[in-house]
């Protein structure tokens, strides 16, 4: 009788690990960050779609953190069943908000800012300097980085050439989105995985190691990698966001 329970016991335990991996979650939505289009995700949206996921881009407008925000929660509408949300750099800060959607299960930053109530991009630049040059200003408010900084500052393991061309392709960001205030930080009540880039120019690494740990991410670090981690090393990226994406749920 007790090897017979014994078996029972075995065969639900198999059966629930069955489960779980039927469970886990397919849908991946990525939300780039600031000055840049979400065709930079291309690398990493290759390998993802190849593994079997459902892969999403959302092309933020970049023209105030409401309207960023509204972007990426219009996306999440659109998925069927639970989805893992990912941002790079100022997408961090999208996902941080938009993370308490019901669609979402997990969050993935990328080099990204993890900001909690209290806090604003810029303030947090401040008390963790970076060391790239200082952005320019459009007279209507908008950011940029000068083109001729834009391969050291923020993509300096992408080619010059690449890096040229997205120099000459940058979305102007409104200045108002580096100060915006997160009243209720998902990654409070949402599972994290967080990629620390070793050589970012634009946030201070040390920056994103005290968000990975205070959030309590699942957090690995790529070194030699600029800003420009998710297009440098699209397999580690893919890999960390398959990591959430099975893991999420358990």
């Amino acid at each position: 009788m007790k090897k017979q329970i014994i078996l029972a016991a075995g065969m639900l335990c198999a059966l629930a690990g069955t489960a779980a991996q039927a469970e886990a979650v397919k849908n991946i939505v990525l939300v780039h960050g600031a000055f840049v289009g979400g065709s930079g995700w291309r690398p990493v949206y290759d390998r993802l779609t190849h593994d079997g996921y459902h892969v999403t881009l959302v092309q933020e407008p970049l023209t105030g953190f409401t309207d960023d925000v509204a972007a990426t929660r219009r996306v999440l509408d659109q998925q069927e069943g639970p989805a893992i949300l990912v941002g790079h750099s100022y997408g961090g800060a999208i996902i941080t908000e938009a993370g308490n959607d019901n669609h979402v299960a997990g969050l993935v930053y990328i080099a990204a800012h993890a900001l909690d109530n209290g806090e604003t991009e810029a303030s947090n630049g401040k008390k963790f300097p970076n060391s790239a040059h200082p952005f320019m200003k459009t007279p209507d408010g908008f950011l940029m980085i000068a083109p001729q900084h834009f391969h050291s500052d923020f993509a300096a393991d992408l080619t010059a050439k690449q890096a040229d061309f997205e120099a000459h392709a940058q979305m102007p960001t409104s200045a108002a989105v580096f100060t915006a205030n997160i009243p209720d930080p998902a990654w409070k009540t949402k599972p994290s995985w967080y990629m620390v880039a070793k050589a970012d120019k634009i946030i201070n690494p040390d920056l994103e190691r005290m968000y990975a740990k205070r959030a309590h991410s699942h957090t690995v670090e790529v070194a030699g990698a600029s800003h420009s981690v998710y297009e440098s090393h699209p397999d580690a990226v893919a890999s960390l966001i398959e990591q959430a994406a099975q893991h999420a749920k358990s």
